[in-house]
């Protein structure tokens, strides 16, 4: 589907134009938990939306007690699920903040992940939100054949997932994260596993943005200030991953549902520090107003870094006359 028209302002917020999400998180910011159920069984089937809905849910509910009051009042898959995502998050924010509770979150995460699988075997969201947790767990599963580092990591829950969903964008997006340096991995742990994921999804999935993905996390670890470090998206290995997923994925775009912003602005972002400015520029048009902090925020404010990106491209930003 078509995003709409820019028109002078950027819309961060994760719903970007999933109408019914947008008005399920309104409805979770004031208590009631209706839209947010029934956004979640309208998206039964689809595990990627459904994973998406549940995740941005769980942002909006993670500070109250709407998943717990929900649950105890209607114990449905959907409430299980959305009480899981929640943990999870409150598991993830205690352990970045040293918080003495992180291990007993974290207890009660696994738990409600657990339940939630219970509650519904044929979705694979439950898993995929636990995968949140490995790093925190530092699972050392061994790595299949094929990987020239072999790291070891969360590889037997990461199956577990495929077996449900083989193409599941989170799941990847996740597991490839355990391996980034700031979860305990390493640089060369990142890219054998970005490049073993990114080469065994068709060439029309937007996991073949997995490389790139990983090259940004690169950046962000160094946080050098060499003037030539923006330049290895010129190099040609990355300006050919780029324009392929130019070329397979993004015609793709119009006919889903809903706009795949993040997706979107991490191909904008590479064709732009590519040197690609006019298939940016198709890239951007198609993202309409709507705009993630990511990739953005690693080079300085995302606002002021997406602004420059457009207007390299010849597009408006907000202000401008």
């Amino acid at each position: 589907m078509s995003a709409g028209v820019f028109e002078g302002q950027y819309v961060w917020h994760p719903a970007a134009d999933d109408r019914q999400l947008a008005s399920a998180c309104v409805d979770v910011r004031a208590g009631r938990y209706w839209s947010a159920r029934e956004a979640l069984r309208e998206a039964d089937g689809d595990f990627g939306l459904r994973a998406h809905r549940a995740l941005v849910l769980a942002s909006e509910a993670a500070d109250s007690d709407l998943t717990e009051r929900w649950l105890a009042e209607e114990p449905s898959p959907e409430a299980t699920l959305l009480w899981a995502r929640v943990a999870v998050l409150r598991a993830a924010r205690a352990a970045d903040g040293h918080d003495r509770r992180a291990t007993a979150l974290g207890r009660i995460a696994t738990a409600a992940c657990e339940r939630a699988a219970e509650m519904a075997p044929h979705d694979p969201t439950p898993w995929v939100a636990l995968l949140g947790l490995a790093h925190l767990h530092q699972a050392r599963d061994p790595a299949p054949r094929g990987l020239l580092t072999a790291p070891p990591g969360p590889w037997y829950l990461f199956a577990r997932i495929l077996r449900l969903d083989p193409w599941h964008r989170e799941a990847h997006h996740r597991f490839l994260a355990f391996f980034f340096a700031r979860n305990g991995g390493s640089a060369n742990a990142a890219w054998d596993v970005a490049a073993f994921l990114g080469q065994r999804a068709p060439a029309s999935s937007a996991l073949r943005l997995l490389p790139l993905v990983t090259l940004v996390e690169g950046h962000y670890v160094a946080k050098t200030a060499s003037p030539l470090a923006d330049r290895v998206w010129e190099e040609p290995q990355w300006r050919t991953t780029a324009l392929s997923v130019y070329q397979y994925w993004f015609p793709h775009v119009a006919t889903g549902r809903f706009t795949p912003v993040l997706d979107l602005a991490y191909l904008a972002h590479a064709l732009v520090m590519a040197g690609r400015t006019f298939e940016a520029r198709a890239v951007f048009t198609a993202m309409g107003p709507y705009a993630s902090r990511m990739p953005w925020s690693v080079f300085g404010d995302p606002a002021d870094q997406l602004s420059r990106a457009r207007r390299q491209c010849g597009l408006p930003v907000p202000g401008a006359p």
